[in-house]
C-alpha cells in the first residue's frame, strides 16, 4: 500500500470515530444494486491484472464479476463507486 492510499484511509477512519462520537453526522451514498466494474476498469485504461494489483482485488473476483457469475457486495459496491468517481489520475494503476 502507498502512502497516499494509508493516508486516505486513516482520513476515513477518523471521519468514522467522529461520526461515533456523535460530533458530525454521517453522510448518505446511494449504492446501485449493480456496478459495471468493466466499464470503470476500462474508463482507467487497465487490463483485470493491473486493476487488481492497483486496488486490491484478486483475480478470480474480477472475473467473476464482469461475467456477470456474481455480484460485488454492498461494501464492495461502494468502493467500487469510489474508484469509478475519484480515480487518481497522478498515479499509475499499472502493476
Amino acid at each position: 500500500m502507498n502512502r497516499k492510499a494509508f493516508d486516505r484511509i486513516a482520513e476515513g477512519l477518523t471521519e468514522v470515530l467522529t461520526i461515533a462520537r456523535c460530533k458530525i453526522k454521517p453522510a448518505r451514498l446511494y449504492i446501485p444494486p449493480e456496478v459495471d466494474i468493466k466499464a470503470i476498469r476500462e474508463k482507467l485504461d487497465v487490463g483485470q491484472e493491473q486493476f487488481v494489483a492497483a486496488f486490491g482485488f484478486t483475480i478470480h473476483q474480477v472475473r467473476q464479476w464482469e461475467q456477470g457469475r456474481v455480484r460485488p457486495t454492498g461494501a464492495v459496491r461502494a468502493y467500487l463507486m469510489l474508484i469509478q468517481s475519484n480515480p487518481d489520475p497522478g498515479e499509475s494503476h499499472a502493476a
